[in-house]
């Protein structure tokens, strides 16, 4: 092992432990002054930091890649002696939680200022950060069970920065709750890993999987668990109502939490599938659960005058496309999927005002033409073909080629029927091009999972899969084809309330908040309460 190397490994990683550190002691510092000079000099260190977690995540992800026979740096026995796991998945979370934060600071600078709520937001954004870094990064399953709740306390006060606001402490109430029936999942799975694998520690423990230590009923027991918590965190049917009621918090605070805190729940199984041997009962929940989440998500999505509603309903079937995609074993998809919806949304909520203005482009839609049509069933069928060709593409799984195809088709739809034949030609050709990429972001992300391995599943979750993909299918095809149909618009008419899904749990939060804090929801019936202005946010325009 190279000294200079072994000491250079050390020294970055112990800046990339002390970034997490640093933001918990700037925020303290933060929250104890109140010299308006210094609170300023506060945020532009913040930035700072975000932009060092960056450069040190990318230096140890460059130290990762030189690693081999010929030069060894030690990273990950280095790692163990800080309590670091120093894996491709750590590095670009790292790397996504540095940029989500270093882009969310900068606009909340501006946009919260004057805002009463700035002083509080601060501290407790950088709080929330550093428990996410902190859960990326640890080797120890407990200390990643701590983290855990810590973002989600930490969060709670973000969505409480505005106390006079009664409903939104309601909506925060409710997802209090629901978060810590899912913080004791997360708890109790950990403890049964334990049990089964005699250590706390992840890679103790992945070694003991892939030496083959067996499936149990423990490790069964564990999945479930496990499959719950991340339904939970990801704002899943049918307790998905408490993403849709959060919309009180200032537009950064949405930011931060769809794009980066709802991702907790694929990243949890990101990080320990490898633990589990083939197909649990972990997987069939995220599958069905989530796949039908997805599916019904979306449709509803497409109803809501609200840009903000509509933006929560996308998040919740995209973090059900997510689960779904886990279940089917489609690991390096899922990460894939969990990384691009994290920057596009983002992108989304901190600029919704061009999103309102955008969507008036759609009033009066009346659905897709001949040659629309046509473009579709084009690229449907070439991408059918070429899967058919390489089916390696898409790992040799029905369902995701199936869902690949659907997409291609999807942009080939979109295509405008009165551009010219060359240039339609031209545009087709690049919606193909969406295999191709798939492709190489596969290649790219893949090594970050390390020994991925390419998971059987039973002939009951591949017939799941498809009845699910062709249940969106279906509904899609209808509304592009047929939007004035009887059927259309009853669809639409039930889904703009969310089919009522929500109910149950929102009287039985309504219930919990007038005994334990005398808060109420507005109402029982599940309605749209942001109807009345497209932004909805109640804050600063």
């Amino acid at each position: 092992m190279n000294p200079v190397a072994t000491l250079v490994a050390e020294l970055t990683l112990l800046g990339w432990l002390l970034v997490p550190l640093s933001m918990l002691l700037l925020a303290a510092y933060a929250n104890w002054t109140s010299n308006p000079r210094k609170l300023a000099h506060c945020w532009t260190a913040a930035k700072s930091l975000f932009v060092a977690l960056m450069a040190i995540t990318g230096f140890i992800g460059l130290m990762l890649f030189a690693d081999g026979p010929g030069f060894t740096t030690g990273l990950p026995e280095i790692g163990a002696q800080f309590g670091l796991f120093p894996s491709g998945l750590s590095l670009w979370m790292s790397i996504l939680v540095g940029f989500i934060g270093w882009v969310i600071i900068r606009y909340a600078d501006d946009y919260l200022r004057g805002d009463p709520g700035r002083a509080r937001f601060f501290p407790w954004f950088l709080i929330t950060l550093a428990s996410v870094l902190v859960l990326v990064l640890t080797n120890h399953l407990l200390v990643l069970v701590g983290a855990w709740v810590g973002v989600s306390l930490s969060l709670h006060h973000l969505l409480t920065l505005y106390p006079q606001r009664v409903a939104a402490n309601a909506a925060a109430l409710q997802k209090f709750v629901i978060s810590r029936v899912g913080d004791v999942c997360v708890l109790s799975a950990v403890l049964l890993l334990h049990h089964h694998y005699g250590t706390f520690y992840l890679p103790e423990m992945m070694a003991a999987a892939s030496s083959g230590a067996g499936q149990s009923l423990v490790l069964q027991f564990a999945s479930v668990l496990l499959a719950i918590a991340a339904l939970l965190k990801c704002a899943q049917l049918p307790v998905h109502g408490w993403l849709l009621r959060v919309m009180e918090a200032p537009t950064p605070v949405s930011a931060l939490l769809h794009a980066g805190i709802i991702n907790l729940g694929g990243f949890l199984w990101l990080r320990l599938y490898p633990v589990f041997d083939g197909f649990t009962p972990g997987h069939g929940i995220l599958l069905v659960v989530g796949g039908v989440t997805a599916v019904v998500a979306a449709l509803v999505m497409m109803t809501q005058s609200s840009v903000k509603h509509s933006l929560a309903w996308s998040t919740s079937a995209q973090m059900g496309f997510m689960l779904f995609e886990i279940g089917l074993g489609a690991y390096t998809l899922a990460l894939l999927h969990l990384l691009a919806h994290s920057l596009y949304k983002a992108h989304l909520f901190l600029a919704s005002n061009r999103t309102v203005v955008d969507s008036h482009l759609l009033a009066g839609y009346a659905g897709v033409e001949r040659v629309q049509l046509i473009n579709g069933v084009i690229a449907a069928v070439v991408a059918a073909v070429i899967l058919w060709a390489v089916p390696a593409l898409v790992e040799g799984k029905l369902v995701l080629g199936t869902l690949l195809v659907l997409a291609c088709a999807a942009a080939a739809l979109g295509i405008p029927a009165w551009v010219k034949a060359p240039v339609r030609a031209s545009l087709l050709l690049c919606t193909l091009m969406l295999l191709p990429l798939y492709s190489l972001l596969h290649a790219l992300l893949s090594p970050a999972l390390g020994s991925a391995s390419n998971l059987v599943l039973p002939l009951a979750a591949q017939v799941a899969g498809l009845v699910i993909v062709a249940a969106l299918a279906a509904g899609s095809l209808m509304i592009l084809l047929k939007p004035q149909s009887r059927v259309s618009q009853a669809l639409h008419h039930y889904c703009c309330e969310g089919l009522g899904l929500d109910l149950p749990l929102n009287r039985l939060s309504a219930a919990l908040a007038r005994k334990t804090r005398g808060l109420s929801f507005s109402g029982t019936k599940p309605t749209n309460l942001y109807k009345a202005n497209p932004l909805s946010s109640g804050e600063q325009s």
